[in-house]
């Protein structure tokens, strides 16, 4: 489980580019007229700190007394964000309206009403280019004031015409409110349960379809109503394993923002999410030339200024591209391969690690665990499963029960009988608990239960009668979803050919994408 500092300041400055530690501290001098304030020698003091240790602060900077610490370290947090927003605030569409609307209420302020209208009609102009709803309800608000209190005689039917625009926005944000209420709620969904278990797991995500705001988005043109309708039927199709349907709306998705470029530097994280899909979806349906595809996409915005001077969007990228590439070893049968990217991706996790939700860490693991046992390393792939087995949370409650099946697998492999018959026992009851227990499963437990007393030659007869059982399932919505977490068919055809796993998938793969295919 990572180790995660739990102040907020030291995480502040350990975010800092070195740009922003510049600008901070030319920031500090003009205002102060001292480069040597208390503030500035807690910031270095901090900067210089790999883990923070408040004893060792205050030893290492003997002028700052204890009882002052707690007023420093909030004065310096907030002058940290305050030169933060002088830094390249024109870039930033959101920081720039703000900006302009505080001119506008400034010059209000100073009785100039013509002169604050005319900076609201510029900041309307400018919110409606960039789908910026929520700032044309605030221009609106203040025009509505300007007008109540004051005679501007500056339009006719000024009144009617600020009431019908207000009117407008404000159905225009309800509806993108409950929209992105419904997307949430969906991603949520998945992120507590993963896909769908049952039929009964499919009726309440059905459910959350069978809304108003659903029906009145579809002739909707605005940015945000399609966004955040699109996003609602990938999620929708995606725990439902709907993957063709789930494909044609991450394209939708990525359409979206080709169609608006310059949404791409507004909502980046929203553009990086759906490429990020679009590239699922292409694994899940095996499209291997436009998964490729995808991947290079990715890695080509990620050499753009919009993702390298921003944090956040290096972060999420690092997550998205390189799940990618861990998928596409699973893929393509080349395990052993993907397990070079394994020390990079442990070491940005621990760079991250103060930024990294434990949903995606949780996923790293059970990919690179997953690859391991392919490799047929499972001694390693045991080590990962158990971080996910030994870190306890109500995450994913899916990758918590495959984790197990695959630790219980991966002892199998190693011929550890005697802690077999305690995991059986353990990962059924738990499996069970978590209402995760479809025909596939019940069938791999007997299988197992039943092999502890077969020789190795009775064995193969029943590894091929479990093969049997299980291909047919494969193409069961209501089964189906074991697949998606283990390649149990690959693993079964590995121990009846006497192959490797990645040996057999790789075979797949070559016959799957060979010309003509």
């Amino acid at each position: 489980m990572p180790n995660r500092s739990t102040d907020a300041l030291f995480q502040l400055v350990r975010s800092l580019e070195r740009s922003e530690k510049r600008n901070f501290k030319l920031y500090m001098t003009r205002n102060s007229g001292s480069g040597d304030l208390k503030v500035v020698q807690l910031f270095d003091g901090l900067d210089k700190m790999k883990e923070y240790d408040e004893e060792q602060l205050l030893v290492k900077n003997p002028s700052i007394q204890k009882q002052q610490l707690s007023n420093l370290k909030a004065h310096l947090y907030r002058e940290i964000l305050a030169s933060l927003r002088l830094l390249n605030q024109e870039e930033n569409i959101d920081l720039f309206l703000t900006e302009q609307l505080d001119f506008a209420r400034l010059l209000y302020n100073k009785g100039l009403y013509h002169q604050s209208l005319k900076i609201l009609d510029r900041v309307k102009d400018m919110a409606r280019a960039n789908n910026q709803v929520t700032y044309i309800l605030q221009v609106l608000f203040l025009e509505k004031k300007i007008e109540a209190l004051h005679i501007t005689r500056s339009m006719q039917d000024r009144a009617d015409r600020l009431g019908n625009e207000a009117d407008e926005i404000n159905a225009r944000l309800a509806l993108i409110g409950s929209l992105s209420n419904l997307s949430l709620q969906l991603y949520s969904w998945y992120i507590k349960n993963g896909h769908a278990r049952n039929a009964g797991d499919i009726a309440t995500v059905d459910a959350f379809l069978h809304t108003d705001a659903i029906q009145q988005a579809q002739e909707c043109k605005g940015f945000y109503e399609r966004l955040y309708l699109y996003q609602c039927y990938c999620w929708h199709a995606f725990i439902t394993q709907n993957f063709l349907l789930y494909y044609r709306y991450c394209q939708k998705w990525v359409d979206l923002f080709d169609a608006e470029p310059k949404m791409i530097e507004i909502e980046t994280a929203h553009y990086i999410k759906g490429l990020h899909n679009l590239m699922s979806a292409h694994f899940d349906l095996r499209n291997y030339q436009k998964f490729n595809d995808t991947i290079h996409r990715l890695e080509q915005f990620i050499e753009t200024p919009v993702i390298q001077q921003n944090r956040n969007n290096l972060i999420q990228t690092f997550i998205y591209l390189n799940i990618a590439r861990l998928n596409k070893h699973f893929m393509e049968g080349t395990f052993s391969e993907g397990l070079e990217l394994v020390p990079y991706i442990e070491d940005k996790l621990n760079e991250y690690e103060i930024y990294m939700d434990r949903h995606r860490i949780l996923v790293f693991y059970y990919k690179i665990a997953s690859l391991y046992f392919g490799s047929g390393d499972y001694d390693k792939s045991i080590d990962y499963l158990n971080k996910i087995i030994n870190w306890k949370m109500d995450l994913r409650t899916d990758l918590q029960c495959y984790a197990r099946l695959l630790h219980l697998i991966a002892h199998y492999e190693l011929g550890n009988f005697d802690l077999l018959e305690y995991l059986l026992k353990s990962v059924y009851r738990f499996m069970y608990k978590m209402q995760n227990l479809s025909t596939v499963e019940e069938k791999i437990f007997t299988f197992l239960r039943n092999s502890f007393s077969l020789s190795p030659k009775q064995l193969k007869p029943q590894f091929e009668k479990l093969l049997e059982e299980l291909k047919p399932l494969e193409k069961s919505r209501n089964e189906s979803r074991a697949f998606m977490y283990l390649d149990i068919i690959s693993w079964l055809e590995s121990k009846i050919n006497n192959q490797h796993v990645q040996d057999v998938i790789r075979k797949k793969y070559l016959e799957g994408s060979a010309p003509g295919e």
